[in-house]
């Protein structure tokens, strides 16, 4: 029996589905495998494929084409990506996506948008740690920004009696006498209240001085 012949007559009567079928799925792996090695910029042509080729959506898709971009730098399509993957059914994977966006705004100093974003992921899956770690630090931070900036706002201006004892203070610390720069400093706040202006720089001589002496 000729085999090579029979094995081209079975071949051919597989469905073209099947063949379809296929060839997503090493194009999925292939894709899958790019980013696992870090291959990000290659991650993404593949993803893109079975979009272009195989016209394959899902949020999946979304999401890993949003790690890829955002791995490859590629932030603003990055996040677009992640938007769309928001959306999914799937709230364990939607809110990944919020999660990431999250991220992606705070890497660009836009806080009260990423904080809003990592609040959706905990409101898409109250058990996602990361989002809730990245809520919480992030709230607290800038709860904490807040009160410097009121502090500031709040703080007098020094004379010029104060600004004289906070250069001799500055002297001091140049010779490393952080003790003596801070007594200099509370005696002239007794005199002073001006001085207050400088309460960040004392509270750091605080500290110094507590470490060198323990």
């Amino acid at each position: 029996m000729n085999w090579s012949k029979l094995t081209l007559a079975v071949f051919l009567l597989i469905p073209a589905s099947w063949t379809r079928v296929s060839r997503l799925n090493s194009a999925i792996d292939l894709a899958g495998e790019s980013y696992a090695k870090a291959e990000y910029e290659q991650s993404i042509t593949n993803h893109q494929v079975l979009i272009d080729e195989f016209g394959y959506t899902s949020p999946e898709l979304d999401y890993n084409l949003g790690l890829s971009n955002q791995f490859a730098e590629k932030v603003e399509e990055a996040a677009g990506y992640y938007d769309k993957a928001s959306i999914a059914p799937n709230k364990m994977l939607a809110s990944f996506a919020y999660n990431q966006g999250g991220v992606l705004l705070g890497d660009k100093k836009e806080y009260e948008p990423a904080l809003s974003k990592f609040k959706s992921a905990l409101i898409q899956d109250p058990n996602n740690e990361v989002a809730r770690y990245n809520y919480e630090l992030l709230a607290r931070w800038l709860q904490r920004d807040e009160e410097r900036k009121n502090e500031d706002q709040n703080k007098p201006e020094p004379s010029e009696f104060a600004k004289r004892k906070k250069a001799e203070a500055d002297r001091l610390v140049e010779q490393f006498r952080f003790k003596d720069a801070l007594n200099l400093m509370n005696e002239a706040r007794l005199q002073d209240e001006t001085v207050d202006a400088y309460q960040d720089f004392m509270t750091s001589l605080q500290e110094i001085t507590e470490i060198d002496e323990k």
